[in-house]
């Protein structure tokens, strides 16, 4: 069964498909009257009055034709008999059931029509019986009843078509927002990894001095109490300006590129920066190649994590970072540290450091592990595949 989108008709609608239904009937009463008054030179006072009256009743009946269409429709097609004006009426009752499509209702009111159009000859003789062929008097009535049928199967099939367009595109809208919405919470993902990556590193370093500071500033020199607050001054100093690129990359226009991201060949600057800073960090790499952009960034940030980590729950601790890996197999990325000689407070944790760097890591394909070590230490490993690259690929013949 069709479930077509009936729409709701104002007045105006209303009343010009009843005009429409009463102009049509007009011809019809016209004809029966002439017919009349030559048979028998008085139509007498039902055509004149009685069956007016009754047409009217039909149009008025139809305004409720969308809520019982079977109903109105039968009982108008009833009424034609008595009343040629009522013929549009029946005729527009015909075609608003066959906008349904249900071929039971358009049958009974087709039949219905029809039978009503034989017995309107008892109620108008206008010709006799016996001169009228049988066939005529079935397959006309038939005709008109098929033009209103094939009409109101159109306008049913024109409304299941927009009930699917309009559908398709209520479909296509939720699902347009459901992928805003969707592109938004990654958006927002990405943004809180970016500025985690690019600040956490440096606060980090800024607490660990501050720590130092705290704890052993009755101990030192003033000498190396100025070293102490010049690497926090140039640590704040660096995390606002790393912020504000941040911050300008959102402000930036659609079609300006970003800048570019840290890879494999800034880890030992990275390093040289956290050592710079009072943390001792050792770094051995086996590694001579450049490897693909992506794997670089994801290495910059994983030797990132595990410093910033290092220096936030490990102050002063030795960090062992270690690189391993060639084009062709995988990239080894390592970064261990000791046991902390010193228990600062700790800086309140992200929740987006490990989490987003998982994310990473298996967006690029590799593995992520982390764990404590026996001695009280900590340490952090991944594997990212390195793939072949062209040069490679021809040399072997690939």
């Amino acid at each position: 069964m069709n479930k077509d989108v009936v729409p709701r008709l104002g007045a105006w609608q209303h009343a010009w498909r009843l005009l429409v239904a009463a102009v049509v009937s007009v011809p019809v009463w016209l004809s029966a009257l002439a017919l009349l008054r030559d048979r028998s030179g008085d139509p007498g006072s039902w055509i004149l009055v009685g069956d007016p009256l009754v047409a009217l009743g039909c149009l008025t009946v139809l305004l409720w034709r969308r809520r019982w269409p079977r109903t109105v429709a039968l009982a108008v097609t009833v009424a034609s008999t008595v009343s040629a004006l009522a013929t549009g009426a029946a005729l527009l009752a015909l075609c608003s059931v066959a906008t349904r499509r249900h071929p039971v209702e358009i049958g009974t009111v087709v039949v219905a029509y029809v039978g009503a159009s034989r017995l309107a000859g008892v109620v108008y003789p206008t010709q006799d019986a016996a001169a009228a062929l049988w066939w005529v008097q079935v397959v006309v009535p038939a005709l008109t009843a098929g033009i209103a049928v094939a009409a109101g199967m159109a306008v049913g099939a024109r409304r299941v078509e927009v009930r699917s367009l309009r559908e398709r595109a209520e479909s296509a809208e939720r699902e347009q927002s459901a992928r805003a919405a969707q592109a938004r919470a990654l958006e927002r993902n990405r943004i809180a990894r970016e500025m985690h990556d690019v600040l956490a590193h440096r606060i980090s370093l800024v607490a660990m001095q501050a720590g130092v500071l705290d704890h052993r500033g009755g101990d030192l020199s003033a000498d190396e109490n100025r070293v102490l607050v010049r690497g926090i001054a140039e640590g704040s100093h660096q995390a606002l300006e790393e912020l504000r690129e941040v911050l300008g990359v959102l402000r930036a226009d659609p079609g300006r590129p970003e800048p570019p991201q840290p890879s494999l060949d800034r880890v030992p600057d990275l390093v040289a920066d956290t050592r710079a800073s009072g943390l001792d960090v050792r770094l051995t790499s086996a590694v001579t190649a450049s490897p693909p952009d992506g794997v670089g960034r994801t290495c910059y940030r994983i030797v990132q994590e595990g410093l910033t980590n290092a220096a936030k729950h490990a102050p002063g601790a030795v960090v062992w970072v270690t690189l391993d890996g060639a084009e062709g197999g995988t990239l080894d990325v390592g970064v261990r540290n000791g046991p902390a000689p010193l228990r600062p407070a700790r800086p309140p944790a992200s929740g987006f450091g490990l989490l987003g760097l998982g994310e990473r890591v298996a967006v690029a394909g590799g593995e992520l592990g982390h764990r404590p070590t026996t001695d009280g230490g900590y340490v952090l490993t991944a594997r990212l595949p390195w793939p072949d690259g062209p040069a490679h690929r021809h040399e072997r013949g690939v």
